[in-house]
């Protein structure tokens, strides 16, 4: 039988390996159409989809899924990061500053404490235990309400506050869940936080390699931004099938420089793409025919990535729940939906009362109760896990990877299942549509800001 190299020692047959991407690829498929069929979220039929090839039917071995897991989350966050990062409007980004820096510094700390708070008191665990929790769970992933905003006409600046703020609280999310980490296993974070840690005390040292890690990765990715900028503006790369290759150059060099440093190469990754995809600041001096090539290269590279991101965010989500273990997840059930309702009703409209200041009462709620988990918290979910089993920490044990994992995939069920059900009724009862002529007067105004 053929073998193939996975990791490490590891060999798994290669027939296993195809057997399972045909049924990862397959029930997503099958998924996508039912999401659509149903104008439903996709994403509790990737999670579902994966526990019935896994654990109900053990089609898909448990272990593999959970090998393939660890590898495939690092593919897939670094291609969708880099992705939305491309996605995001420098103009409207600066329009909605206020609100959206502060729901990604204060907001995101304060829901990773809340959480970890109640994580510990509901599952009586260690502050530190909740705490890792509550770090994983602070990204917002609104990708699947979007057809949903513009279906019931959603005012622009809400729909894109909701889109940007998840844009930067992906990758700080990471940065914290290193933190944590770092906190209960300082061997697994290399040697910097060892060093803040010998000086400054654990809760200091947290605080300074968060910043540490922060803006090191900005930095780098400011850099590997515009060395990528400067490198289409200087050849005819846009041209070739090359660019599609140099763009994951960028994306996986940087990743790998940050990590070097200690760094977070997930925040790289979406710092270049934000560089890349508003090269129009950047290129305001610069000849039409310049502009125009750098606009064909990162067209290009965007609809291929936005592919390879669709295709990670299948794997990740279904090998997600291929991986899981259902004993932990039935006994954990209860706690686990009060966790989830405890993020969405308490934790986020506490997080988000700054932002009363710039917004309305009625603008402020619907912003608050539009927060659902998803592709972040999915893919950081089996991390713990495979922490306690890789270091046999006293404090971070199997248990409390099992019972984050169960946290995390309830908690990202009931929020996007809950938060895509009460769009229609939060919009009829909080917002005023966004009419057509809203629409086209904002277009107007694109128009003439690109003309500009």
């Amino acid at each position: 039988m053929t073998k193939a190299l996975i990791g490490g020692d590891a060999i798994m047959p290669t027939d296993i390996i195809a057997r399972i991407l045909v049924a990862v690829l397959g029930s997503g498929i099958i998924a996508m159409l039912i999401s659509r069929r149903y104008n439903i979220s996709y994403v509790p039929i990737f999670i579902i989809a994966g526990m019935i090839l896994g654990p109900v039917t053990l089609f898909l071995p448990r272990n593999t899924a959970h090998e393939l897991f660890d590898y495939v989350r690092v593919f897939g966050l670094v291609i969708i990061l880099f992705t939305e990062g491309h996605n995001l409007s420098w103009k409207l980004l600066k329009r909605n500053l206020p609100t959206i820096a502060t729901l990604d510094t204060v907001g995101l700390l304060i829901t990773a404490l809340l959480a970890a708070w109640f994580f510990s008191v509901v599952f009586h665990a260690p502050f530190l235990i909740g705490f890792l929790f509550g770090a994983i769970i602070s990204a917002t992933d609104p990708a699947t309400l979007i057809p949903l905003f513009r279906q019931y006409r959603v005012k622009q600046d809400i729909e894109t506050t909701i889109v940007t703020e998840s844009i930067f609280n992906d990758p700080l999310g990471i940065v914290l869940t290193a933190v944590a980490v770092a906190m209960l296993i300082p061997q697994a974070s290399g040697g910097l936080f060892a060093t803040f840690n010998e000086y400054l005390g654990l809760y200091g040292a947290a605080v300074v390699y968060f910043l540490y890690e922060v803006a090191v990765s900005i930095v780098v990715g400011v850099a590997v931004g515009a060395f990528g900028y400067w490198f289409i503006k200087k050849t005819r790369i846009f041209e070739f099938p090359e660019i599609e290759v140099f763009s994951l150059f960028l994306a996986f060099g940087g990743f790998m420089i940050g990590e070097s440093l200690q760094a977070s190469g997930y925040l790289v990754a979406t710092v270049t793409g934000i560089i890349l995809g508003n090269y129009k600041v950047f290129s305001k001096k610069e000849k039409p025919r310049v502009i125009n090539r750098v606009m064909k290269a990162v067209e290009k590279e965007v609809h291929f990535n936005e592919s390879l991101a669709a295709i990670a965010t299948i794997f990740i989500f279904v090998l997600l729940g291929a991986s899981l273990n259902l004993k932990p997840l039935i006994q954990n059930a209860g706690t686990g939906l009060l966790m989830a309702y405890f993020i969405m009703l308490i934790a986020r409209p506490l997080t988000a009362i700054p932002i009363l200041k710039w917004w309305g009462k009625r603008e402020y709620l619907f912003i608050a109760l539009e927060g659902p988990r998803g592709v972040v918290p999915s893919a950081l979910a089996a991390l713990p896990l495979s922490l306690a089993m890789k270091y046999h920490s006293q404090t971070l044990t199997v248990y409390w990877g099992e019972v984050i994992l169960a946290a995390t995939v309830i908690t990202v069920l009931a929020s996007v299942i809950t938060e895509t059900i009460w769009v229609p009724f939060l919009r009829t009862k909080l917002l005023q549509p966004e009419t057509v002529e809203d629409r086209m007067k904002k277009y107007e105004e694109k128009k003439r800001a690109r003309a500009s």
